[in-house]
């Protein structure tokens, strides 16, 4: 199910998609914390500890807030679990921090109305508190729905109850993973499920003047996810102007490294450059505080207001965006034939470089690079540069006979992303756009690369995401192997184009039943060399299946010590024990003619490498 034109145009998911401005919610108080209204975008986490070890869930939840986390959150799987979460909560106030707790329910109503006897907010998952999942077809008549419907009010009413009794907060959470079989049969796979399902947990708070909630609206895929959340603000909008929650933003299951910081960044990023968010969690599957510094990379220039840039004057603003912001398409364009590539029409998006970045490359750092080549060079590619707010020279691209590949002119007093969106919607289709990551090139290596990481990846990402662009060039690293290398990191993490093996990987918390961070590791060496095969690691069974809808293999943890491996949805092999879980996971991929050795891989050897590029 996809939006229509007409829905696209009557739906908005910001005020103007060339200028920022912060969504208006009201204040929401988690604890002594506001997230909406005026507050700052607050900056989450989540305990990996279990959550019976009181001790250390405190001890954790100390270094959390230490490094700047705002609001901390701990599963409760079970009500005696959550029986965990008053010790919890009273050994951070012994120790003097006052950090709001979040209690994590899946499946367990009982769980959750111990938890918010303790806590300061309860984070509820539409699609499994009072649904099970069983990936059952059916079809639902009206009555059938309304009966259903009925069901979850009763199951969900008690917990809206005492929230509003203690002053608790409430995420109505909804995870693309986990939708319901009657959303799933419903609305299917999409966004505008995910959407829904919220809703309706939100009405029935709405039914007893219950409003201290947040949504969330969280997948591993970013455009899913970014679709997602911007029809819910148009949907929010729609209702009313007392509909105006604030929204918890993260991308889920986003791995870890390099891989995790630039998925979470064009998911994260896009909406926040568009104004949407009140408070992020960054997912990595590494330790719990190696989360913070990245959200707050991330939050830090819409909290100060240093985006840069001048504002686009109104008379150069189009009626319309050049995309559809809640079903990704594509901007169509006509084939351009450049140096023996074709670039446009619906080609792979291309990597370009600039001459002397090509000639920092030596054989050995084409080795490196692996099939990650850069494929063209800027001043050979015939790009024109433009400044889209000039009628004159926009004029002149577009009375062209031929399809040409355009970019922004370096040092333009823009920012990136309304700049990109304004050039798309003033060329005709038929030409192709070059995007850039910054329009100053560096002139000497960045101090801080994991900045200049997540900002390229918010800029490049979030135009990608809204289906602009043909090629791609990295301005802001000066060093020439890791331009190249993060531009292709960058367009996988936008789920544009998948040049290695692509991993859905969970963060760890209370519910894990196996070490994450040294499995994800172990599979990552076993498989990195498989070009375009996608793997999912997943701690549980809670989001496990689901999220693993664009997956081709998943490992997921079943039991203590055993694994279920998953070929897409379906689990094929049961309670495998942990020691041989690798080695079965590579028989499978073997099984389904995945399975490459290193040797078989796609690639020039150093010479023809190096003629690739610098006979472009």
């Amino acid at each position: 199910m996809t939006t229509t034109q007409a829905q696209a145009q009557a739906l908005r998911h910001c005020p103007d998609p060339y200028h920022y401005h912060r969504r208006r919610t009201r204040e929401v108080m988690v604890g002594k914390v506001g997230i909406g209204g005026d507050h700052p975008i607050r900056v989450q986490s989540m305990l990996t500890s279990d959550t019976r070890d009181v001790d250390a869930c405190v001890s954790e939840a100390l270094q959390l807030a230490a490094a700047g986390c705002e609001i901390v959150r701990v599963t409760a799987q079970t009500r005696a679990i959550a029986g965990s979460l008053g010790p919890i909560k009273q050994g951070l106030l012994d120790a003097g921090c006052n950090v709001p707790l979040v209690a994590d329910i899946h499946f367990k109503p009982d769980a959750a109305l111990e938890a918010a006897k303790w806590v300061d907010k309860v984070r509820v998952n539409p699609g499994n508190y009072a649904d099970k999942k069983k990936f059952e077809i059916r079809e639902y008549t009206d009555e059938q729905y309304a009966g259903e419907l009925e069901r979850i009010e009763q199951a969900f009413t008690p917990l809206v109850l005492l929230c509003k009794e203690r002053g608790v907060a409430m995420r109505i959470g909804t995870n693309h993973g986990s939708l319901s079989d009657r959303i799933m049969n419903r609305y299917g796979d999409t966004p505008l499920g995910m959407v829904e399902s919220a809703l309706e947990f939100a009405r029935i708070a709405r039914q007893h003047d219950y409003h201290q909630f947040v949504f969330s609206m969280k997948a591993s895929n970013p455009k899913v996810m970014i679709a997602a959340y911007r029809l819910l603000v148009a949907r929010l909008d729609a209702e009313g102007d007392d509909w105006n929650y604030p929204l918890h933003l993260g991308v889920t299951e986003a791995g870890d490294g390099e891989d995790g910081r630039i998925k979470s960044a064009v998911g994260i990023g896009s909406l926040l450059a568009d104004g949407i968010g009140d408070t992020i969690r960054v997912s990595l599957t590494e330790d719990s505080v190696h989360e913070i510094p990245v959200a707050q990379i991330l939050a830090m220039p819409f909290n100060t207001g240093h985006l840069g840039g001048q504002p686009i004057p109104g008379e150069a603003i189009p009626d319309r965006p050049p995309f559809d912001p809640f079903d990704y398409q594509r901007r169509p364009t006509q084939k351009i034939h450049i140096g023996g590539l074709t670039v446009g029409g619906g080609e792979t998006v291309r990597v370009v470089v600039r001459t002397d970045q090509r000639d920092g490359l030596d054989p050995a750092a084409l080795k490196a690079l692996g099939d990650s080549r850069p494929e063209l060079t800027m001043e050979q590619s015939g790009v024109i540069d433009v400044d889209p707010r000039d009628d004159i020279s926009i004029g002149l691209v577009n009375a062209s006979d031929e399809p040409r590949l355009v970019t922004l002119s370096d040092e333009l007093p823009l920012r990136v992303i309304p700049g990109f969106r304004l050039l798309a919607a003033r060329l005709e289709p038929r030409h192709s756009i070059l995007l850039k990551d910054t329009l100053v090139p560096a002139k000497e290596q960045l101090t801080d690369p994991v900045t200049g990481l997540i900002r390229a990846s918010i800029r490049l990402g979030s135009l990608l995401c809204d289906g602009i662009g043909d090629a791609v060039l990295i301005q802001g690293e000066s060093r020439p192997a890791e331009a190249v290398r993060l531009a292709y990191n960058i367009l996988q993490g936008a789920g544009v184009r998948f040049t290695r093996t692509d991993y859905v990987a969970c963060p760890s918390c209370g519910r894990t039943l196996f070490n994450l961070q040294s499995t994800t590791q172990k599979i990552r060496q076993a498989t990195g060399h498989l070009k375009g095969v996608r793997i999912a690691v997943m701690g549980c069974i809670v989001n496990g299946p689901g999220e693993m809808a664009d997956a081709d293999f998943g490992y997921v943890g079943g039991a203590p010590g055993k694994i279920n491996l998953y070929v897409g949805k379906t689990a094929v092999k049961f309670n495998i024990p942990e020691e041989r879980a690798v080695d079965e996971l590579i028989d499978l991929i073997k099984e389904h003619g995945r399975w490459v050795t290193t040797d078989d891989r796609p690639g020039a050897e150093d010479e023809q490498a190096a003629a690739m590029v610098t006979g472009v």
